[in-house]
């Protein structure tokens, strides 16, 4: 496997195949890295793209979760690659770089089409502030995560489940009784923690998961769920009245030393509501918006043309990088 430069600074349509349960198995098993922190520095960039080899056994589930990935990031940035069967010896790319989304560089920040949750901690005196990332699984069809401005309104350890109205008529359709209440344990589809939202009504989580497969998925009934190992840990550095904000941004530009880049997700699937879906128009508005400021940055529009034809959720320059001064000297 090779190596990631990835800036870390600190603390911590799949096709059916016959060993897709033994795949799920192995994600199950297979523990996350911690989470990737970054310094936030005066651009709009943190992390670096990557590569790992895969071995005989990996699929991108288990790629995916082993650095930080979500299911969907890592199977845009590899079209082509078989998810359950990538092959020993296949070359996979990493989406470990990103541009931060447009918003306030504080709490957290959950942008629903990159399947990502971004949390800024409180700037310290006398310390580079830093901004820690993680994938999320989000809402599917008609449970669909909200979008707005909220707060973290409390905090659970090894919290019990009351499923939804909701929730248990979808189920009970399906012939799944569901109980009433599901105790703490290995069976909780909430894992070991959860943070509430002050949403009304309650029902809108933060929380762990005993089905980590489906981190980075529209798999949800409207809550954010985290792989366990990163629900623990964004449990401990998160206070309760915490602000958070859920965007929609399948388009976002960022500068870069001096160069502007773009990054194109695809729009969530099977939502009724009026979410922003990627256009042509409204990507060439943002970036003649952020180089309108910088009149010598001319743009190489077809790179943000394949950029927007290709979504791959990865960072592409569309401007050319600014040229080095060297200083002459005397002989």
């Amino acid at each position: 496997m090779t190596g990631s430069t990835d800036g870390r600074v600190g603390f911590r349509n799949a096709r059916p195949v016959p060993g897709i349960a033994l795949a799920l198995l192995l994600a199950l098993a297979a523990p996350a890295l911690p989470a990737a922190v970054y310094p936030l520095g005066e651009g709009d960039l943190i992390g670096e793209l990557s590569e790992v080899t895969a071995q005989r056994d990996d699929t991108l589930i288990d790629l995916a979760r082993r650095h930080g990935l979500g299911y969907e990031e890592i199977v845009r940035a590899n079209p082509g690659v078989d998810p359950w069967l990538p092959g020993e010896g296949t070359v996979v790319r990493l989406p470990l770089r990103r541009v931060l989304p447009d918003a306030p560089r504080e709490g957290i920040v959950v942008n629903l089409p990159e399947h990502r949750l971004y949390y800024f901690p409180p700037a310290k005196a006398r310390e580079p502030r830093t901004v820690v990332t993680f994938p999320v699984a989000i809402g599917k069809m008609d449970w669909e995560t909200p979008l707005g401005i909220t707060r973290i309104a409390d905090k659970v350890r090894n919290p019990a489940w009351y499923p939804p109205d909701s929730v248990r008529r979808a189920h009970a359709k399906k012939g799944d009784i569901l109980p009433a209440v599901v105790p703490p344990g290995p069976d909780n589809p909430l894992g070991s923690r959860k943070m509430r939202l002050a949403i009304p009504g309650g029902a809108y989580l933060i929380h762990g998961t005993n089905k980590p497969a489906g981190i980075g998925m529209q798999a949800t009934a409207g809550c954010l769920r985290l792989y366990p190992e990163h629900i623990e840990e964004l449990f401990e550095l998160v206070a309760i009245g915490t602000p958070v904000r859920i965007v929609n941004q399948p388009q976002k530009v960022g500068w870069h030393a001096g160069q502007l880049y773009v990054e194109v997700h695809r729009p969530l699937e099977n939502t009724e509501s009026a979410v922003i879906e990627p256009d042509r128009t409204a990507l060439a508005r943002l970036v003649a918006n952020a180089v309108r400021a910088r009149p010598a940055a001319p743009v190489t529009w077809s790179r943000a043309e394949h950029a927007f034809e290709l979504a791959e959720g990865v960072p592409v320059p569309v401007t050319p990088a600014p040229l080095v001064q060297v200083s002459a000297t005397a002989p």
